[in-house]
């Protein structure tokens, strides 16, 4: 489900950019093996949940399932939106399951867990977007998990603020919305969604008093100078902790990665972030939203 301004920078970029070459050794990763991560699988098959970390096919899957974590996907596995970097299935959603929150909390108790992260898909279909669920799951976390620290990776429900005061009913102890890239490409990556949108719904939770997250994608078409001002509009909006990773094409049919981003440079962002004001810069390739998301709940709550 490609759409004009999609195909249009994928033309654009596969003609600029025909051949990049394999990989470089720093995007790397091992196959995901190991009893930890046996166990994890079959664990979220058995309660029947999804987990970003497959559905969005996560370079990190094997070291995170292996500590025994994972990112809980929730309200289903088909998305309403059609962003042009994501691997997740895009349609007509299911019926809700109210029984889920109930699952995800017999999953969070049954691995231990001490962080826990929950994200979704969009459901743009639904008056609350999806909101009531999280709110439940975190309940129920709180209620039966009183020692892990929860943090969710939401979409941005349109803006709209009766759902930001639904999570509010259970606030999570983290607040994470992903701003993916630079305004200038949000056309062709995040098609449905508003630059300025995603910056207010962070101002927002930030004046709630919560700690608040963000992630963004490199390598993707975006400028050096571009990434530092979107940080700097982070900062400004009181974004607590970021996390910077290289875009790293699904499929085909995704948008095309433009270049292979070095080490030096995802550590020029992370020296760049935490001079600007950021309590937290996670930056390397292979990073991703939720990566080392418990030794960040950790860092940012034993500053208070």
């Amino acid at each position: 489900m490609i759409n004009q301004h999609q195909r249009a920078f994928k033309e654009e970029a596969e003609k600029a950019n025909t051949d990049l070459g394999k990989r470089p050794d720093w995007l790397k990763v091992r196959l995901p093996i190991g009893e930890n991560y046996s166990d994890v699988k079959n664990l979220m098959r058995r309660q029947k949940l999804n987990t970003v970390c497959e559905e969005a096919k996560c370079p990190n899957i094997s070291e995170c399932w292996n500590h025994r974590t994972a990112t809980f996907m929730i309200l289903g596995d088909t998305c309403t939106r059609s962003c042009g970097f994501c691997n997740i299935k895009v349609g007509i959603p299911n019926e809700l399951d109210i029984e889920e929150p109930k699952r995800v909390v017999q999953s969070v108790v049954e691995l231990n867990l001490r962080h826990v992260v929950i994200t979704s898909v969009n459901r743009d279909e639904l008056n609350d977007g999806g909101s009531t669920i999280f709110r439940e799951c975190v309940r129920l976390i709180r209620e039966q998990k009183q020692d892990c620290t929860v943090e969710i990776l939401i979409p941005d429900f349109k803006g709209d603020e009766e759902a930001f005061n639904i999570i509010m009913q259970n606030p999570p102890d983290i607040l994470n919305h992903n701003m993916e890239t630079v305004p200038r490409l949000y056309h062709a990556v995040r098609p449905q969604a508003k630059y300025e949108r995603s910056l207010e719904l962070i101002k927002w939770f930030k004046s709630k008093g919560l700690k608040t997250k963000s992630g963004i994608m490199v390598g993707i078409g975006e400028k050096t100078e571009e990434v530092l001002e979107l940080m700097k509009d982070l900062v400004d909006h009181g974004c607590d902790i970021l996390t910077i990773g290289q875009y790293l094409q699904p499929t085909k049919l995704h948008l095309p990665v433009d270049r292979f981003v070095t080490p030096e440079e995802f550590k020029m962002y992370k020296e760049e972030g935490l001079k600007i004001g950021f309590k937290i810069v996670e930056s390397s390739p292979l990073v991703r939203s939720s990566y080392h998301a418990d030794e960040h709940a950790r860092a940012i709550f034993k500053e208070d």
